[in-house]
């Protein structure tokens, strides 16, 4: 069997991020979780910072490491927020505090440090702004050289934005981020908006995991309770990784407006030889999503993580 794949997740805990940290700890088999880092997005990095903690200890993976990160976008003296996540960002559920402070290095650093441990083998998962890793990308050059991909929740290719009537979330609240990352010449998975939508959980589903004979006592469906949004965006990154086969996708060039306005941050997907016009794709985009089997691996893995806690 081949060894757990060595990840580290960039986010912004979220109840959807919360969820995609459930999703990678319920697989030990598949993922190395090496660090997490976070940054300001759905909510600002005094609560995306001790979210990640609770998580972590929640999950039982509490020796991993959080490192705060940017708590404001590239180019903007401060970022959106969403509505969406509660108060706290986690639902408003009463999770206990964090159970220790995120370490003294910057996220953008710890990125750095992390990639050059794994000698070339970290995969990167992001599911919020991506300025943490744009900061990594100005600092060393050669990360590029050290990371092996990214799989990120981000983007609208082909259909309308969640913030704007073009643009999705993560990327509009940090565009120039975005373009960084778009334009460094790691591979890219991109589960966008254009995905995302399907990755939803059918009543019957909602059901299962509420209550305190539920998985995990019920803490799934009372963190998707106080989540007003009936996508699970972030969990979708590691659907794919776990069950690629569960996506279709098409290979495209991303390019990133950084226009003030409604389409900063939107992306705009060439697909097409006549649109490509030469330039290489420089994104796998994922398009379509086979919701029963994505639904029934999120909640078998629920399950298998509830009963190793």
């Amino acid at each position: 069997m081949a060894e757990p794949r060595p990840i580290l997740l960039d986010c912004d805990p979220g109840v959807d991020d919360a969820l995609a940290i459930l999703w990678i700890a319920a697989h030990p088999e598949r993922f190395d979780l090496r660090a997490v880092t976070v940054v300001a997005g759905n909510v600002g990095l005094e609560c995306t910072a001790p979210n990640a903690r609770r998580m972590l200890d929640v999950a039982g993976l509490g020796a991993v490491p959080v490192y705060a990160g940017a708590h404001r976008p590239i180019m903007r003296a401060r970022g959106k927020t969403s509505k969406m996540h509660g108060g706290d960002g986690l639902g408003d559920v009463g999770l206990p505090p964090a159970t220790r402070a995120p370490e003294p290095l910057h996220g953008a650093q710890a990125i750095v440090e992390t990639a050059r441990a794994c000698d070339g083998r970290l995969h990167l998962l992001a599911t919020g702004p991506l300025t943490n890793l744009a900061l990594a990308l100005l600092l060393a050059p050669d990360l590029p050289e050290l990371i092996d991909g990214i799989t990120l929740m981000g983007g609208a290719a082909f259909g309308p934005g969640n913030t704007t009537p073009a643009a999705e979330f993560n990327f509009h609240v940090d565009p120039e981020a975005a373009r960084i990352v778009f334009e460094s010449g790691i591979p890219i998975v991109m589960a966008g908006l254009d995905v995302t939508r399907q990755a939803v959980l059918s009543p019957q589903a909602m059901a299962r995991l509420s209550g305190p004979d539920a998985p995990l006592q019920g803490l799934c469906g009372s963190l998707l309770a106080g989540y007003h949004d009936p996508c699970l965006h972030d969990p979708a990154v590691v659907a794919y990784l776990l069950e690629p086969a569960l996506f279709e996708s098409v290979a495209g060039h991303v390019a990133i407006v950084t226009t003030p306005g409604d389409t900063a941050g939107q992306s705009v997907a060439a697909i097409s030889e006549r649109h490509l016009a030469g330039r290489a794709p420089n994104a796998q985009i994922l398009t379509g999503l086979d919701q029963p089997r994505f639904e029934a691996l999120f909640l078998n893995s629920m399950v298998t993580l509830g009963t190793s806690l």
